[in-house]
């Protein structure tokens, strides 16, 4: 007889809204995997909710933490986060949580955090953060004083007026 494996947590999605348009959250009850700035009209997997269900204590957690900061009532996540990456980025990750609210880094300034002299793979690491905002790789800049991309995107479009938004309402001066 053949043993049925059931998965051990079920992946629950949120569109939350935000001043920066909908946020996408994915998790489990173990932790946050990903936040994806959504585009305004796209639809979204089924099963996904805009609140989370009575019993869900994970999705409440997260969907309040986020509604706090674009508030200006919370400066620092307290979430469990399971996002998949390698070692190498699980550790920029951390450093990148590190940097306090309403300051920056440079690449430079992470790859030291984390002994490394590689900064263009901190550069990479960071445009392959799944949870943007809540691991705030925002908060670095370019070693030359410029804000330097963000989610992957070095041009001025749609990633870098979010950098600037986030950074705005942190209070950095830009």
């Amino acid at each position: 007889m053949k043993m049925r494996i059931e998965p051990t947590s079920r992946v629950n999605r949120l569109l939350l809204s935000s001043p920066l348009g909908p946020l996408f959250v994915e998790y489990t009850d173990e932790g946050l995997n990903a936040v994806r700035f959504w585009e305004q009209g796209d639809h979204p997997p089924a099963g996904t909710r805009v609140e989370p269900a009575r019993d869900d204590p994970m999705g409440w957690r997260i969907a309040e933490q986020l509604r706090e900061y674009f508030a200006g009532t919370r400066r620092d996540f307290d979430l469990p986060l399971s996002a998949e990456g390698t070692e190498f980025q699980q550790r920029v990750w951390a450093a990148l949580c590190d940097i306090p609210f309403g300051q920056t880094r440079s690449y430079a300034d992470i790859a030291r955090a984390i002994r490394s002299k590689a900064a263009r793979a901190i550069g990479q690491a960071n445009a392959r953060n799944p949870i943007p905002i809540i691991v705030p790789c925002h908060r670095v800049l370019s070693s030359d004083g410029g804000i330097g991309g963000y989610m992957g995107s070095a041009e001025e479009g749609d990633g870098v007026a979010l950098k600037r938004w986030l950074l705005r309402h942190e209070g950095v001066e830009l």
